[in-house]
């Protein structure tokens, strides 16, 4: 898509307007990831996955905020990170160790943030697990 259509579909046409198209973008955002990034299948099904066993255990509201909120932060972060790796290759097509430097890092902080989820969901759910055993 050419830069002046991009700037006329954006132009401000009424409040409902501009909400909808910032949802529109952010949809088709969402696909692009849910296309090229096989990471954010699994991400969904982790999601999937605590919101059963949420319901399952009944956990309490503070809990369900931990639990789907680290999880649905390295969603954002995975975002972010195709972001970065969609301008890197723009812009740099042949290798480069700075962009390779910018995806890496985009990539620490996917993982950075799989350890927070993971740390999270093992606080609310080990407890719930380990009295279902007793």
């Amino acid at each position: 898509m050419n830069t002046v259509k991009r700037n006329e579909e954006t132009k401000k046409k009424g409040p409902i307007k501009d909400v909808l198209n910032k949802f529109k973008y952010s949809f088709k955002g969402l696909s692009y990831c849910f296309k090229n990034e096989t990471s954010f299948i699994f991400e969904t099904i982790a999601i999937v996955a605590a919101i059963i066993f949420g319901i399952y255990f009944r956990i309490e509201p503070l809990q369900w905020l931990f639990s789907l909120g680290s999880i649905f932060l390295i969603m954002a972060i995975e975002a972010l990170n195709t972001a970065i790796e969609c301008v890197v290759d723009m812009v740099c097509p042949e290798y480069n160790p700075l962009a390779g430097a910018a995806k890496d890092c985009g990539s620490a902080a996917t993982c950075i943030c799989t350890f927070l989820a993971v740390a999270a969901n093992a606080v609310v759910f080990i407890p719930y697990i380990i009295a279902l055993f007793k």
